[in-house]
């Protein structure tokens, strides 16, 4: 209980600063060419793959012997988290394109902008987009997120191991999404053009994000990674208001948000089973 309520804590830091600082990252302007965000998703991976790797060697005095049996010699299992990761690596790019079009704090409904009317048809047609990808997100997230806790809890393997094996999907189908839609770029200026301080910290942090949601999912389950999301959501508003000053809320918002968490906790909150009359 500490574990899931600790991992609960933690999950709501992780997401409240990875959304601000990759919605910092998408929006600062700098000379030269921006990072790729699919890049960005690979690194994420390899990132990941490494911190589990050491963890299941910390825990097995740093024998491979567990690696080569659950990965290697069960081929069957490994492949389980092909599903998994191929809409967790798709989610992870559609926060990115979210984040490039919307403020930090909705992702949400778009508000009118002073300017002329063509500014203000670019900014409906860019909020439009990030609120598309928003909401393809949030669907795959949760297919992928009940998916892998019914794989988590269903097996006694390592949660470190379980997120080596979705890391490798992961990475190869992240490195081929980079390939085909950002070949050009990554051929002219390199995979890590763009990268600076801010942007290794969202990379670091979207890898911590992978651990410590899969921390959530076996010792609780996926409804507390969304009472998470919806903790992350009045976080989120408030710092995008108060400092970063990006965001102007409207009641179309206040309403969406009381939804989103009143849902999660009607969700989340345990039934008592009915009395049987004799």
């Amino acid at each position: 209980l500490f574990l899931s309520y600790l991992s609960l804590g933690v999950l709501v830091l992780q997401t409240t600063s990875l959304v601000l600082t990759m919605r910092y990252s998408r929006t600062l302007k700098e000379d030269g060419p921006r990072y790729l965000a699919s890049s960005a998703v690979v690194s994420a991976e390899v990132l990941k793959i490494f911190a589990c790797t050491l963890l299941v060697f910390i825990e097995n005095n740093f024998s491979v012997q567990l690696l080569k049996e659950e990965i290697v010699n069960k081929p069957v299992e490994t492949m389980k988290l092909a599903i998994p990761a191929v809409i967790y690596t798709l989610q992870n790019n559609l926060l990115y394109v979210a984040l490039s079009n919307l403020d930090a704090a909705t992702y949400q409904w778009p508000t009118e902008s002073e300017g002329d009317s063509e500014q203000k048809i670019l900014s409906a047609s860019s909020q439009f987009v990030g609120l598309m990808a928003v909401l393809m997100a949030c669907v795959s997230s949760g297919f992928a997120g009940v998916y892998f806790e019914k794989i988590l809890k269903e097996t006694k393997q390592s949660v470190w191991v379980r997120n080596i094996q979705l890391g490798l999907f992961g990475f190869v189908f992240g490195f081929v999404g980079m390939i085909v839609y950002d070949g050009q770029k990554v051929r002219q200026s390199g995979m890590f053009q763009g990268y600076n301080t801010i942007t290794c910290t969202v990379v670091a942090l979207q890898a911590l994000g992978g651990l410590v949601i899969a921390v959530v999912i076996k010792y609780a389950d996926n409804i507390l990674k969304g009472f998470a999301t919806s903790l992350s959501i009045i976080v989120s508003t408030l710092i995008s208001y108060f400092l970063l000053e990006d965001f102007n809320p409207t009641g179309v918002f206040f309403l969406g948000a009381v939804l989103v968490i009143a849902a999660t906790f009607l969700y989340s909150s345990e039934r008592k089973p009915a009395s049987s009359s004799t």
